[in-house]
C-alpha cells in the first residue's frame, strides 16, 4: 500500500468519523488504519470479506462498526459470528476500556483476528474459534453484538446462553422489518437507530434488543 494511499485513507476515515459524530483520538484512527491494512493484506489471499475495494472498507466496515460506539455503556461484550473482525475489532480499537470476545468457528478467519490482535497489540481481545452453541463464556455479556451471523429470531435463539441478566443484543441490519416478527415474544425491539454511512445509500439500523 502506497503512502499516497495510506494518506487518502487517513483523510477518509477522518471525514467519516466526523460524519457520524464519533470523535477518536489520532493514535486510535491510526490503529484503525493499521487494521485496515492488514485486512486489505489478508483479503487478498484469503477471501475475509466479499468487499474487496479498499477504500469501499473504510465506510462499508470500519464505520458501519463505529457508529455503535456511543451505546456501548459497558463490558464484557462477545461479538458472534466476527468473520473478520467485525464489528468486534474496531470497536475494541475505540473502546479499550472494554473487555471483548471474538468468536467465529472459521479457522482462517479466526487466525487473521488472531494476528491482528497481536500485532495491534490489543490485551482487551480475545479470540475463540468455536460454534456459538459450544461456547460458555466465564462472564456473561452486557452486550452480544453481531454485524453478519444470522437473521435475528436465530441470532436471539442461539446466544441467550451468552446474555447476561441485564444484558441486551445488538444487531447490525439493513431493513429489518421482514425478520422482526419471527423474534420470540419474549424478547423486546428498545432501540432501532437509523444509520447513515457516508457515501452509501443503502437503509442500514441498530437494532437494541432484550429479553422481556
Amino acid at each position: 500500500m502506497t503512502l499516497a494511499n495510506s494518506t487518502h485513507f487517513a483523510v477518509a476515515l477522518a471525514q467519516g468519523l466526523a460524519a457520524i459524530n464519533c470523535p477518536l483520538a489520532a493514535s486510535v484512527q491510526q490503529t484503525l488504519l493499521a487494521y485496515h491494512a492488514l485486512l486489505v493484506k489478508w483479503n487478498q489471499a484469503y477471501n475475509l470479506t466479499g468487499i474487496r475495494d479498499p477504500q469501499a472498507m473504510i465506510p462499508q466496515l470500519l464505520l458501519d462498526a463505529l457508529v455503535a460506539v456511543p451505546l456501548l455503556d459497558r463490558g464484557p461484550i462477545i461479538d458472534v459470528g466476527s468473520g473478520a473482525g467485525l464489528p468486534g475489532l474496531p470497536l475494541a480499537i475505540a473502546r479499550p476500556d472494554l473487555a471483548f470476545t471474538l468468536i467465529d468457528s472459521n479457522g482462517k478467519k479466526t487466525r487473521f483476528i488472531k494476528q491482528v490482535v497481536t500485532m495491534l497489540q490489543l490485551p482487551n481481545v480475545d479470540v475463540v474459534q468455536s460454534r456459538i452453541e459450544a461456547y460458555t463464556p466465564a462472564v456473561k455479556a452486557r452486550w452480544v453484538i453481531s454485524r453478519a451471523f444470522s437473521e435475528l429470531a436465530k441470532f436471539v435463539e442461539v446466544t441467550k446462553h451468552l446474555l447476561a441478566a441485564d444484558g441486551q443484543w445488538l444487531a447490525w441490519k439493513g431493513d429489518p422489518t421482514a425478520e422482526l416478527p419471527a423474534v420470540s415474544h419474549s424478547t423486546e425491539v428498545r432501540q432501532r437507530i437509523p444509520v447513515h454511512l457516508p457515501g452509501i445509500d443503502a437503509a442500514r439500523c441498530l437494532l437494541v434488543l432484550a429479553p422481556k
